[in-house]
């Protein structure tokens, strides 16, 4: 993908082993109060016991909030849309002395759609989508926080996960496709990390061989959208990765620097 790819587990071995055991955890939850209690909640409960299994060290109050995780110094908040909403918990967060924080936010790579029968609640079909998440799709997230990026204390892990959507007859609800509504989406492996420590770590989204371009040459070389590569080029001149040298026409030219 790009110039500095790192972050593939260490152990795999281990990590699935981990991931397993965090996914049983959640899972007898699930059945003992239902599924679907929110669309995200899985992924989210999951993700907390994967990063930290021994759950006398989750919800711990920092401050007036609420850490997902904590210990040892060290604040893990999972969040699987909307970062911007982690602007007050940040703020209180990074004041804690000595306190090194980090965002986990999961990206669903790719994912099968299972639709149930709403009476009995059995698979009626399991069918792979043809959507496929990238990394890059963290950044119109990202830029809800981008005034915290550069903070030395904050950290931000990209996840991409497998993940299984669970869908049920509906004439409503938001999240309605063709009569169906989602109730619960449930991650199943860990494909890939992706850990932001520093500026420099951003490098690893720049294309191999890309110097100069323009938001519509660099969408084209990463293989995504003009809108996220809006999103991806703001980030990447924010921390200081590249700067604008001139104008092609009337888009501009952006220009990585050597750090």
């Amino acid at each position: 993908m790009g110039r500095m790819c790192k972050a593939d587990m260490v152990d795999r071995g281990i990590e699935v082993e981990r991931f397993q055991e965090a996914l049983e955890v959640v899972d007898r939850n699930r059945k003992r109060i239902g599924i679907g209690t929110q669309s995200e909640r899985t992924v989210h409960a999951v993700l907390k016991h994967f990063y930290e299994p021994d759950e006398d060290h989750h919800e711990i109050p920092i401050g007036k909030f609420i850490a997902d995780i904590y210990r040892d110094k060290r604040i893990i908040e999972v969040q699987t849309k909307q970062l911007f909403r982690l602007k007050d918990k940040l703020t209180c967060f990074l004041e804690q002395e000595h306190c090194q924080v980090t965002v986990v936010h999961p990206i669903v790579e790719e994912k099968w759609v299972i639709k149930l029968d709403e009476t009995t609640g059995e698979q009626r079909s399991r069918k792979k989508s043809p959507r496929k998440g990238k990394e890059y799709d963290a950044f119109p997230e990202l830029y809800g926080i981008k005034g915290f990026l550069k903070h030395p204390c904050l950290h931000i892990k990209i996840v991409l996960i497998q993940a299984e959507e669970y869908r049920i007859p509906s004439d409503e609800g938001k999240y309605r496709r063709k009569g169906f509504e989602r109730i619960d989406t449930v991650p199943i492996s860990i494909l890939k990390e992706i850990e932001l420590h520093c500026a420099n770590d951003y490098m690893q989204f720049i294309p191999y061989g890309l110097d100069e371009f323009t938001v519509l040459e660099f969408a084209k070389e990463a293989g995504i959208s003009k809108y996220v590569a809006q999103y991806v080029i703001h980030i990447l001149y924010h921390v200081g990765m590249i700067t604008r040298i001139g104008k092609k026409a009337n888009a501009y030219v952006y220009k990585v620097l050597d750090i």
